[in-house]
Formats: C-alpha cells, sequence, structure tokens
C-alpha cells in the first residue's frame, strides 16, 4: 500500500453565511414552480438551463435538463442529443430528483452518457436547511469495454463533525476521525481518501489530505513495485492536486458575496437566473 499526504492552509468559510446561504437556497427552489417547461422563481425569473423534461416539478422521478442546441439554436424540450461541430455528439447530462424534503433530504441523480463513457452520479444532501452531511456517489463504465473500463466511488462529508473539528482549540490534536472519507474502486486497485481540517492561531483552516492507493487480488505485487517506480511522480502529482484545489477554494471564497438576510437571498437569485 502507498500512502501520501500533505497540507495546506486555506482562508475560513463562515459556517452561518454557510447555513443561511443554503436556507435561501433550498427555500427559493421550494417556493418555485414550473410553466412551460421552465423552471420560475416565485418572483417569476426562470431558472436559467433547468427545465423540466418529464413528471411534476419537486416530486419524485422529476427529471430536468437544458433543452440541447443545434446550430444556436434551442432543440425541443427533452431531446437528448445535438450535433455539435463536425457531427460530434453533444451530451445533454439529464438530472432525476430522487427524493425532495427539505426539512430531512434531498437527493439527485444525474447521467451522461456518450459513445465511449457513461457515468452516473448521485447526490444526496442531507438536512438540507442547515446541511449535515452530503454524501455522493459515482459509478461509470465504457459502454464497449469490459471489466477494466468499469470504476466507481463513494464520499461522504459529515459536516457537523467538520465545524466540531473547527471549534477544537487550534493546540489540540487532529479529530480521531476524518469528516470526510472517499473511496475508488477499480478491477486494478482502491483507494481511499480523508480529509480532516484543524484551526490554525490566525483564524484560518489547516486541511489534511492523505490518499491510501493499494492493488487489488493478484495485482497486489504488480502494483507495489510499480508504486516503487512511480512514487515521486504519483506523490507529486498528489501535492499539485491538493495545492490546485487550495487556489480554487481561495478562488471561489473571493468571489462568494458578503451579504446576508434578504440582500443575500436575491443575490442568489440574480446569480440562478442569470445566463
Amino acid at each position: 500500500m502507498a500512502r501520501f499526504e500533505h497540507t495546506v492552509t486555506v482562508a475560513a468559510l463562515d459556517r452561518h453565511w454557510f447555513e443561511e446561504a443554503a436556507g435561501a437556497v433550498v427555500d427559493l427552489f421550494e417556493g418555485s414552480r414550473e410553466q412551460g417547461g421552465a423552471i420560475l422563481l416565485p418572483d417569476g425569473r426562470p431558472i436559467h438551463g433547468l427545465r423540466l423534461l418529464k413528471g411534476r416539478h419537486l416530486q419524485p422521478g422529476a427529471r430536468y435538463g437544458e433543452a440541447p442546441e443545434e446550430d444556436g439554436k434551442p432543440g425541443a424540450p427533452g431531446a437528448p442529443v445535438a450535433s455539435g461541430p463536425a457531427g460530434a455528439p453533444v451530451v445533454q447530462e439529464a438530472i432525476a430528483l430522487r427524493e425532495w424534503r427539505p426539512s430531512r433530504t434531498v437527493e439527485v441523480e444525474s447521467l451522461m452518457a456518450e459513445e465511449s463513457l457513461s457515468v452516473r452520479v448521485g447526490v444526496r444532501l442531507r438536512e438540507p436547511r442547515t446541511p449535515r452531511a452530503l454524501e455522493v456517489s459515482l459509478d461509470g463504465h465504457n459502454p464497449k469495454g469490459g471489466s477494466l473500463y468499469r470504476f466507481s466511488g463513494r464520499a461522504r462529508a459529515d459536516l457537523h463533525a467538520w465545524w466540531a473539528a473547527l471549534d477544537r482549540p487550534s493546540s489540540a490534536p487532529p479529530a480521531a476521525r476524518a469528516p470526510v472519507v472517499g473511496r475508488a474502486v477499480h478491477r486494478l486497485a482502491k483507494a481511499r481518501l480523508t480529509v480532516t481540517p484543524r484551526p490554525a492561531d490566525d483564524g484560518s483552516w489547516q486541511v489534511s489530505v492523505v490518499l491510501s492507493v493499494r492493488g487489488r487480488w493478484l495485482l497486489r505485487p504488480v502494483a507495489a513495485v510499480a508504486l516503487v517506480f512511480a512514487r515521486k511522480p504519483v506523490e507529486r502529482g498528489f501535492r499539485e492536486g491538493v495545492d490546485s484545489a487550495a487556489e480554487e477554494w481561495a478562488e471561489m471564497l473571493a468571489e462568494l458575496p458578503s451579504l446576508h438576510g434578504e440582500a443575500l437571498r436575491a443575490q442568489i437569485a440574480d446569480e440562478l437566473t442569470a445566463p
């Protein structure tokens, strides 16, 4: 088994702002309605890029997407594929609503399919108005390939445990259990990723990311030998990936509005309806 670890320092996200923003988004969708396929916010403005393709709005089984475009013109709602440049297929991602109970659970599933790749992603958010946990599942395969072209992954972020880890004194040891855990499985190998935060003295977060990789079945010895030669480039790629994620986090925080109450709700509505 190979183990890689890297720690980065990132700016902190205000918990109260995050939960207020999450509640505003849920309330806007809860108050929305469908008209002619368009999804209208409570003020009557349509959400950009989101249409009801099948079923009833906010009911389990409802399917959402965006009408495909061809030569710059909107296609028919529900059409799965349009032709892109030189006849290349442009795949439209379909989003299915599995559960809508804003006080308990919201669950959606998306499916993207093209000739060489089919990927299904499931997302479940528990207690959405003040998010408690986020669960993500991923399954993919090449429709024309065998088992070597199949992969899957599962991840869970315990948000209450995340905030609890950051409420500890900066001098305290890291939380015993990582609030974020992800696992990926392929026929040749499997991997486990954990993310653990701790507060820094200046109010920022120190986030430790640990990746463990091992071969599967009879390929374990082969994978062990391969990692002897590939360890340095893999470790370098892992560190660069974590550093890049930290930079993207900083960019995202810089773009978040420092608003509250109705001003925050109005800003989120503007973002949802902007082209």
